[in-house]
């Protein structure tokens, strides 16, 4: 069980304030009712997204199936599991691996997710695996999402040359919702398994369905360990009562309450044990929130400094596992102390063990609902998203018409420099590396991070591309006008081709960033973007000194 303690500090009055209209308006009670009118008038998007107020119990229904199918996976002699997927459909999964990981024993296949168009990326994916012995799980709530049925044509093309054409399908497999392209796919194409979701889940709000459980199961996580927290935290938010007991609500309460009092950055601080959940906790808060030029601005993986190189836009949430004593955890303890001491409002949330990660992923579900309320959006659509795929899907149409793409000139870092001085309090900056994640590159994003803190003291985020897409883009185009965007590209050192399709991994992974960076001027964003020369590591390196 995951224990929890607020400290709000002058914050306290205005979040009893407003859970006590909450209550007077019923909200928690008007929510597992599916009232659609704490949103908005019109039911669309979220009358039929509703679902996942209950998946913990549903979906203990299904966990002896994926037992039973993951046991004939492994039988079957497959050694790795390879997720691909964008946003909603990978990133609970890939949290699920980082923090829960495989058993020690039982011989289940290891996992990893691809979820980058970027050549280098594809590749590193490649290598890790033998195609062979490897599940590939094709994960899309759509079923026409681009990024998966890419990688879809480039692994199915080494499966079959390694097992024949007629054997190739039995090394996929599929999760989509009822009636989609990737559902006939599967099927013509004669995948081992195909997984119908619920279609009325949201894809950030599913990874306790199919799309979170099937990978899951396939590597020998515990499902009904993981589920039995989620249930217990279920349980307790849709029990009548006050918001002032309810775990989710009140979590809710306090980030939509701190947010409409400019404390819209929330901002994670976790040890390494379980500082994976920042990347899914990340794509629910900033895809739900930030819309209608409002939002909540989550900060994941950002460098601890002193309590005074943090603005007055700051919400800090600890997360860490009860029984991890790394001197890592021992110095975030002191940093959230230190923090409020100097008068921050602090969340710290303490799991007994990594399991209570079901617990959370509901915790946090029910909490970005009540603060959509709160905040007066919508927090199951994605309004925002759609355009940044649209202008892709011209730069595309634009290099098969034309062969090439369009001549785009790199920023020079100056205008960054010049951006980042004008900045002001309540800004933040906003690194989208189109790179690997590899070579130093993390390291080196951190150090820039750390270095735009103590020279300008605003908040810092980072996001590899094309994942970030569908993850922070709706927050970028959506939310409030306070970003200082830094798009981050490089030359392909070798590209890929894709089969059967008129562009390369390359050509793709550049359509994506150029179309992002369109979409973002043509809102009238700060958009920075920098071609990187030579190593990418060594060249953001030269650039945070600049700082």
């Amino acid at each position: 069980m995951t224990t929890d303690l607020y400290h709000l500090g002058d914050y306290a009055p205005s979040v009893s304030r407003v859970a006590a209209q909450l209550d007077g308006s019923r909200v928690p009670a008007r929510l597992k009712a599916h009232d659609h009118t704490l949103w908005n008038d019109d039911p669309a998007e979220i009358a039929d997204r509703m679902a996942w107020l209950t998946l913990p119990t549903d979906s203990r229904g299904i966990t002896g199936e994926l037992v039973e199918f993951a046991t004939e996976v492994r039988d079957a002699g497959f050694r790795y599991v390879a997720l691909l997927g964008m946003g909603g459909s990978s990133l609970g999964p890939e949290v699920i691996r980082q923090i829960v990981g495989s058993p020690v024993s039982g011989g289940y296949p290891q996992m990893l997710t691809l979820d980058s168009t970027v050549p280098a990326w594809v590749s590193t994916a490649t290598a890790a695996i033998d195609p062979a012995f490897t599940t590939f799980v094709l994960s899309s709530k759509s079923g026409t999402t681009t990024e998966p049925l890419t990688f879809y044509a480039h692994f199915r093309n080494l499966v079959e040359a390694c097992v024949g054409v007629e054997r190739a399908g039995d090394n996929f497999i599929a999760i989509t919702d009822p009636d989609t392209a990737l559902a006939r796919l599967a099927q013509s194409e004669g995948f081992r398994r195909t997984f119908i979701n619920d279609p009325d889940i949201g894809g950030r709000y599913s990874v306790l369905s199919h799309f979170g459980l099937v990978p899951a199961a396939l590597t020998g996580v515990d499902l009904a360990r993981l589920l039995e927290p989620a249930a217990a935290m279920q349980q307790r938010c849709l029990s009548a009562g006050p918001v002032a007991d309810n775990p989710g609500a009140w979590l809710g309460t306090v980030i939509g309450t701190l947010a409409k009092e400019g404390r819209d950055k929330l901002t994670l601080v976790a040890s390494p044990k379980i500082a994976g959940f920042g990347l899914w906790v990340e794509q629910l808060l900033a895809e739900s929130t930030g819309k209608n030029c409002t939002g909540i601005i989550p900060v994941a993986a950002e460098p601890l400094q002193s309590s005074d190189a943090y603005g007055a836009d700051r919400l800090f949430v600890q997360l860490r596992l009860a029984n991890d004593d790394s001197s890592d955890a021992r110095a975030a303890d002191q940093a959230m102390l230190l923090l409020e001491s100097a008068g921050h409002p602090t969340v710290r949330l303490e799991l007994s063990g990594a399991y209570d990660l079901g617990a959370e992923f509901y915790r946090w579900e029910y909490a970005t609902a009540i603060a959509g309320h709160i905040l007066g959006i919508h927090p199951f659509d994605q309004p925002d998203v759609q355009g940044a795929k649209d202008r892709t899907v011209s730069v595309l149409e634009g290099y098969q018409a034309a062969g090439r793409l369009p001549d785009t000139r790199s920023d020079d870092a100056g205008r960054l420099l010049e951006i980042l001085a004008e900045s002001g309090p309540g800004d933040y900056l906003a690194i989208m590396a189109y790179l690997p994640d590899a070579d130093g590159i993390g390291d080196a994003i951190c150090e820039l991070r750390r270095r735009v803190m103590d020279k300008h003291g605003i908040a810092t985020t980072a996001g590899y591309g094309p994942r970030f897409l569908h993850s922070t883009g709706q927050l970028h185009k959506g939310g409030p006008d306070s970003g200082i965007f830094l798009q981050l590209t490089q030359e392909h050192v070798a590209d890929l081709d894709i089969p059967g399709w008129p562009f390369s991994f390359g050509t793709l992974a550049d359509a994506q960033a150029l179309g992002d960076l369109q979409a973002l001027r043509n809102l009238g964003r700060r958009a920075v973007s920098i071609r990187l020369d030579g190593n990418p590591a060594d060249a953001i390196h030269r650039l945070a000194d600049m700082l």
